[in-house]
């Protein structure tokens, strides 16, 4: 009993490191949606080139995680975890300084920046999980919720300190706030460092995990996640422009109000399932259901406190659909390796990147058509507003059709028990 005691001592410290590495990770993914106007106004970029930097981020991670994971044999892991927050630093160096020393080549240099953080963020997303599971602990499942929740209250955080800086310096000065948490993972670099790491050997039976790869149930569950991601990021990467410009809500409102509150309400629900959930199934199709009705709330309302609070609202409905199905493969392939997690992120990741890039064309072509201007004249609001508002309601498709997925998905398993 002892024994066991110093071993759940002696991790604590990389315990921590990958809580704090999931709280950096969160606040410079929400870094750059709460840009997106200010990179518009500075450098001309169009919602287009905006929604590909989400794209870029979330691409880049996919790769990451299909790499690692597919071939980690040929990684030394530990050193990956501890050479992860220098990664960070770098991407975030190279995003914070080079478009201000380079400013006709910005979008470039943004873009080289998001991939170099990203390739970390990617990192963490296959790495940390499997960390804390291999740590000795009296509540494991305790740990991973609260790893996966302090995501959530991370983007908080970071959303309601950048809002204030944005708000106190301006937003021409937020190279200086990239540079701030450019610094930030440094800490967990040190922790990282001094700290004992668990063995992570995954030692799956990879034939049986080939055999279960692209079976039915298992691409069903990476549909699942598809529109989960893409329902759940889609408002993440736009909430605080589509509040600001299509609501009229001033940009730190929008940003607190908005982005901080849609992961406030992340964090609620996947802090309540973890407690007290139940039937993952069933709370993912309600989830998706009021996702749709969300969407659909925010995009027509005429009422910025109606469209603020159905923005709000969709961080709870989603709050599930990622982790959920994510759980609902450990439930029904207890079996499956790293390979269907791995299928299960790059699902996620894709919904996670095409989304919000489909949302930044539609909003840009529709605000350029002689349709918007004609009938944005008439519903008192500009071509660009009538643009933004058509692409958040052509969003609403994603959770409808994850609706119908799921109905699906639930007969399905109900026939096929093992779930091949």
């Amino acid at each position: 009993m002892r024994n066991k005691k110093m071993n759940n001592k002696k991790y604590n410290l990389a315990r921590y490191a990958c809580y704090g590495t999931n709280v950096v990770m969160a606040a410079i993914v929400a870094l750059t949606p709460m840009l997106f106007l200010t990179f518009r106004e500075m450098y001309g970029l169009s919602y287009t080139l905006l929604g590909f930097l989400s794209v870029l981020c979330a691409f880049t991670q996919l790769l990451v995680d299909l790499v690692f994971s597919f071939f980690s044999k040929k990684f030394n892991i530990h050193a990956t975890v501890r050479a992860m927050p220098f990664i960070t630093a770098a991407g975030l160096l190279c995003y914070a300084v080079m478009p201000h020393l380079f400013p006709s080549h910005a979008y470039l240099w943004l873009c080289i920046g998001i991939v170099i953080y990203s390739v970390s963020a990617g990192l963490a997303e296959v790495l940390m999980s499997p960390m804390v599971a291999a740590m000795p602990s009296k509540n494991p499942e305790r740990d991973m919720s609260k790893l996966h929740s302090i995501y959530a209250w991370g983007v908080v955080g970071a959303v309601i300190l950048n809002s204030v800086y944005l708000k106190v310096f301006g937003a021409q000065n937020w190279m200086y706030l990239a540079l701030f948490w450019a610094v930030v993972p440094l800490v967990a670099a040190v922790m990282f460092l001094v700290a004992d790491l668990p063995d992570m050997d995954g030692k799956e039976s990879e034939k049986k995990t080939e055999n279960k790869l692209f079976s039915k149930g298992v691409v069903l569950c990476m549909i699942c996640i598809f529109l989960g991601g893409a329902s759940e990021c889609t408002m993440t990467q736009w909430v605080s422009s589509f509040m600001e410009m299509a609501a009229g809500v001033p940009k730190v409102w929008g940003d607190i109000f908005g982005m901080a509150l849609f992961a406030v309400f992340l964090g609620i629900g996947r802090t309540l399932y973890a407690k007290y959930g139940r039937n993952i199934l069933k709370v993912m199709l309600f989830g998706m259901a009021g996702a749709f009705l969300c969407y659909l709330v925010a995009s027509v309302s005429m009422l910025p406190v109606f469209s603020l609070a159905a923005c709000v609202l969709t961080g709870l409905c989603t709050s599930m659909l990622w982790p959920g199905t994510i759980a609902f493969v450990g439930e029904k392939f207890p079996a499956a390796g790293v390979a269907v997690y791995a299928l299960m992120a790059a699902g996620g990741d894709a919904g996670a990147s095409l989304a919000p890039q489909l949302v930044g064309i539609v909003a840009d072509t529709v605000g350029a058509s002689g349709f918007a201007a004609n009938i944005s004249q008439s519903l008192g609001m500009t071509a660009e507003q009538f643009g933004m508002r058509c692409a958040v309601l052509g969003a609403s498709l994603f959770p409808l059709a994850g609706f119908f997925i799921i109905l699906y998905m639930r007969k399905y398993f109900e026939k096929n028990k093992k779930g091949v």
